[in-house]
Parts: structure tokens; C-alpha cells; sequence
């Protein structure tokens, strides 16, 4: 399964190292070099994991830290240069997951990531997604809509998968089949959108009925809460 972490820092060399290291560890890494855009790409698309640097010019990480638990349980890591005490008690009390100071080694990054994952999301053994009436049991591979079982192909329950786990938030198209641990799919321009058609109908979607999958003009798709 590809993972998407949003790294925060105003650091570029940092962003093309981890970007190089986490990508063949099944991370794909998205780059803010500031926390307003951190935030905006935030509101605009769903990620498994934030990288937050502390000391930033403008908005500092713990204001960002802030704001992100305002409306989100996403997991937060946080990179700081400081290793001053005060500072990682208060972004832990700020809601942050882990803290690693900077400089550190991008191995041992990766393994507080995995960490973070770990506490932050069930066990895919034993996962089972909820939504509604809607039910998902990822080991088994298996669709339940009300008392209905639902025949779906591979790449339509991996679709529903990456959906539901972000229930209520809007996924961005280009990085569906990403999150959907499917990049072996070749993507042509409408690849997503037949796929989401297939698996709307057969999830009942219609005009006479309020529609599970919501499209979000311009940005992708979100599977309703309610």
C-alpha cells in the first residue's frame, strides 16, 4: 500500500532527500516549504502522515501543529533543530504524534513514521471499515452495503478502501490510484472516473438519492460520511 505524507519545512535539499528515500519505502512525499501552503494542501487533499518543522519563517510549526488538529487526527511528526524541552512538550500538547530532532537520519525517520502508522491506523489483518450501512473488511476483501453483498472488481474495492479510510475528506483524483496501492494501473485521462462510475452504481448511487461518492469539481472525490 503507497502511503502520502505532506512534509512542512522550508528546507528543499530536506524535501529531495526524503523524497528520494521514503518513495521506494512506499511513501509518496508532497512539499510545502511553508506552513500556509502545508494548510491549503491539507484542505485540498488527504494524507496518512504530516512531516512539520518547528522553526519556520512566518507561521511557525506550532501554530500550523495547531490549526491542522483544529479539524484533523491526521498523524504529525515534527523536525526541529531545537532540543530545547519546552519546545517538545509543547508540541506534543499541542497534539503532535512524535517528535525527532534535526539532524537525524532518514532511516530513523522512517521507522517513527511506521510507528506513528502503527498506533494511528488498525491492523490490516484485522481492518474493517465502517461507513454508514456500509461495511469493509479489507483482509477478506469483502463489500457490505445494508444486508447486500457486493461483487466488485480489484481495483473497485481497492478504490473503496482508499475512500472509506479517508471518510469524509476529499481525495485528490491524480492520487487515488497512488493511495489505492495501485500505481501498476495505467492511468489514461478518464481511468478514475470510469472506475468511480463502475463503483458508484454499484454502490447505488443515483439523481433520486443522495450520492455516497461526492465529486469535488476540480479536486477528486470523497466518500460521505453519512
Amino acid at each position: 500500500m503507497t502511503l502520502r505524507a505532506l512534509l512542512i519545512d522550508d528546507d528543499a535539499r530536506l524535501s529531495e532527500l526524503l523524497a528520494s528515500y521514503l518513495g521506494p519505502h512506499g511513501f509518496v512525499v508532497d512539499h510545502a516549504p511553508s506552513g500556509a501552503r502545508g494548510l491549503a494542501l491539507l484542505e485540498g487533499g488527504a494524507y496518512d502522515l504530516v512531516l512539520l518543522d518547528v522553526m519556520m519563517p512566518g507561521m511557525d510549526g506550532l501554530e500550523v501543529c495547531k490549526r491542522i488538529r483544529q479539524k484533523s487526527r491526521v498523524p504529525i511528526v515534527m523536525l526541529t533543530a531545537r532540543g530545547d524541552e519546552t519546545d517538545r512538550v509543547v508540541g506534543l500538547e499541542l497534539g503532535a504524534d512524535d517528535y525527532v530532532p534535526k539532524p537525524f537520519s532518514p532511516r530513523e525517520l522512517l521507522a517513527r513514521m511506521r510507528a506513528v502508522l502503527r498506533r494511528a491506523m488498525p491492523e490490516a489483518s484485522s481492518e474493517r471499515l465502517v461507513v454508514g450501512d456500509l461495511a469493509v473488511d479489507v483482509e477478506g476483501r469483502r463489500v457490505v452495503l445494508g444486508d447486500k453483498h457486493l461483487e466488485l472488481t480489484g481495483l473497485e474495492f481497492d478504490l473503496l478502501v482508499a475512500l472509506a479510510r479517508r471518510a469524509g475528506r476529499v481525495v485528490p483524483r491524480e492520487a487515488l490510484l497512488e493511495l489505492a496501492g495501485r500505481s501498476d494501473v495505467s492511468v489514461g485521462e478518464r481511468t478514475v472516473d470510469v472506475h468511480i462510475s463502475h463503483l458508484r452504481a454499484k454502490l447505488g448511487d443515483d439523481s433520486r438519492t443522495p450520492q455516497r461518492i461526492k465529486t469535488v469539481r476540480g479536486v477528486g472525490y470523497m466518500l460521505a460520511k453519512e
